[in-house]
């Protein structure tokens, strides 16, 4: 008796956290498929195409409190301006990374599979498999529900974080401008510019 009330209880639990993670996926799914879409789309000029992408991400990342997670300490010693200026230039700057990296599964196959919700951090991780003639990758996406939507907060792909990996590569190039924000969005703004033209070619 004990042990089908422990079953109970567990599948009571798990109801909610399924919805969860269910919800999420099927956000993501619709978010994608616009990416990939402008992809697909050969009637849209490549500028379009990308500002299509760019809003899209804008849109679904939570792109101001990853772009403060990535400047480290240099943060708290900018002006409100150049932190303002900083996460407009971070969000183009993260449009542009995944839109180069969605660039080259855009003809690929994929398929939402694993979804797990984690309840002490209230983040839903949903897996994508994306399958093409060599083999397969896995990207792991971290959702997050706020104020009745949905954020991507972290993008893994083989299990690196894309967060983690910018906040390393951001810290090697602000060290280069001793933390100073202001300088630093100089040298965002001419390695977006270098990206953008490399995206659009």
């Amino acid at each position: 008796m004990q042990f089908f009330r422990i079953l109970i209880i567990i599948f009571i639990f798990s109801i909610p956290l399924n919805v969860f993670a269910d919800e999420a996926k099927n956000w993501l799914k619709t978010e994608i498929d616009k990416i990939l879409y402008a992809y697909q789309n050969n009637d849209l000029p490549s500028e379009n195409r990308f500002l299509m992408i760019e809003q899209t991400i804008n849109n679904n990342f939570a792109g101001s409190g990853i772009a403060k997670f990535v400047a480290g300490k240099s943060w708290n010693g900018a002006s409100k301006d150049t932190k303002l200026e900083y996460i407009k230039l971070f969000k183009r700057h993260l449009a542009l990374n995944i839109a180069s990296m969605m660039q080259g599964y855009s003809n690929q196959n994929y398929e939402l599979t694993n979804t797990n919700y984690d309840e002490k951090n209230k983040v839903s991780l949903i897996d994508m498999d994306i399958y093409s003639d060599t083999g397969s990758i896995q990207v792991t996406w971290r959702v997050k529900k706020s104020k009745d939507r949905y954020f991507v907060i972290d993008l893994l792909v083989a299990d690196i974080s894309l967060v983690v990996t910018k906040r390393s590569e951001f810290n090697s190039m602000l060290k280069t401008v001793d933390y100073n924000l202001e300088k630093f969005n100089e040298k965002l703004i001419a390695q977006n510019d270098l990206s953008y033209s490399k995206l659009l070619n």
